[in-house]
C-alpha cells in the first residue's frame, strides 16, 4: 500500500508541476498581450507640425494706394517731426505720406501752416539731387511761395525739407500714364500702317 501511495503522489506532483509550468508560460504570454497597443493617429486630426488651414485671406499690401488725381493741390503741415498731410483726403493726418502720382500730369505741392521753425520743400531724385530746380526758399512762414507747380516724372523719388531732411521726408511713387501710352501705341500703329505697301496696288502692277 505504501508503494502505491508513493507512486500516486509522484504522479500528482508531476501533473501539478506540468500544470504550474503551463500556467507560468501562459502567464508570461498574457503579460505580453496585456500591454496596450499604441494608438494609431486619427486621420481626421491635423499633424502636430501642420498648421490648420486659415480660410481668411491676408489683406493685400495697399501702402501706396491709388494715384492722386492730376491737378490736385497737395498741402502739408510743416512740423519738424515730419510732414503732416492736410489735403487731399487720401493723405489727411498722415505723417510723411507716400505720394502716388501719374507720370506726365501736373500737380501743386507745398505748405501754408508750420510750427514756426524754418522749412522749405523740394523734390529730389534717387541720388538725393533736386529735380529741375523744384525747391523753395527756407522760411519760417508758409504760403503761396512755398508751393511748387510741377509735372510728375519718373526722376522724382522724394519730397524733402532741407533743414530737417532726417525727419521731414516722404516718398514719391510715379505710375505710368495709361492714356499717354495708348496715344503712343496709336501713333506707332499709324506710322506702321503708312509704311506698309498697299497689297491691291501691288496686285494691279503684277497684272
Amino acid at each position: 500500500m505504501r508503494d502505491t501511495t508513493r507512486a500516486t503522489r509522484r504522479k500528482i506532483l508531476k501533473i501539478a508541476g506540468a500544470v504550474g509550468a503551463t500556467a507560468f508560460v501562459a502567464g508570461c504570454n498574457d503579460n505580453g498581450n496585456d500591454e496596450p497597443d499604441e494608438e494609431e493617429p486619427d486621420d481626421e486630426d491635423p499633424a502636430n507640425d501642420e498648421e490648420p488651414a486659415n480660410d481668411e485671406e491676408e489683406p493685400e499690401d495697399d501702402e501706396n494706394g491709388e494715384a492722386i488725381e492730376p491737378g490736385t493741390r497737395i498741402e502739408f503741415d510743416a512740423q519738424t517731426s515730419g510732414w503732416i498731410g492736410i489735403e487731399p483726403e487720401e493723405i489727411a493726418d498722415e505723417e510723411n505720406p507716400t505720394l502716388t502720382l501719374q507720370e506726365g500730369e501736373e500737380y501743386e505741392m507745398g505748405w501754408e501752416e508750420g510750427d514756426g521753425q524754418q522749412h522749405n520743400i523740394e523734390i529730389r531724385d534717387e541720388d538725393d539731387e533736386v529735380v529741375d530746380d523744384y525747391e523753395t526758399e527756407i522760411t519760417e512762414e508758409g504760403g503761396d511761395d512755398q508751393f511748387l507747380e510741377f509735372e510728375a516724372s519718373d526722376e522724382m523719388a522724394t519730397y524733402v525739407c532741407e533743414p530737417h531732411e532726417g525727419t521731414m521726408i516722404g516718398d514719391i511713387e510715379i505710375e505710368g500714364n495709361d492714356e499717354a501710352e495708348e496715344d503712343e501705341d496709336e501713333e506707332d500703329e499709324e506710322e506702321n500702317g503708312e509704311d506698309e505697301p498697299d497689297e491691291d496696288e501691288n496686285d494691279d502692277e503684277d497684272e
